[in-house]
């Protein structure tokens, strides 16, 4: 598949997608020689959860039951919209300034059949 293909497969998908679990598409800007994808900034102390692991060396049961929950949530919602993240990983995990879940990267995610 080529890479502006799967650009605008990437683009449909989080346009179909609007959950607080998951990084929201604001703006798409298509000129013909670019596309400029406007996202949800996640910004904050949180970063990736893969960081957050690594920095605390291990999570309370509290903390990973809550973290576990909006992941489930956020996949939750992209089965309900038939959509397959399949790059479910702590570094696609963003955490915002409350240590919130965000879902991001669906560069290898895909409508299902």
């Amino acid at each position: 598949m080529e890479m502006l293909e799967k650009i605008r497969r990437e683009i449909s998908i989080l346009d179909c997608l609007d959950h607080p679990h998951i990084t929201r598409l604001y703006e798409l800007i298509d000129t013909p020689t670019d596309i400029f994808v406007v996202m949800e900034y996640v910004a904050g102390k949180g970063g990736e959860l893969f960081d957050h692991i690594i920095q605390k060396s291990r999570l309370s049961e509290s903390e990973a039951r809550r973290f576990f929950q909006q992941i489930v949530s956020a996949v939750e919602h992209c089965h309900q919209h038939l959509i397959c993240h399949r790059d479910l990983k702590p570094e696609n995990v963003l955490l915002d300034e409350n240590l919130n879940v965000k879902v991001g990267d669906f560069g290898l995610s895909n409508f299902m059949r």
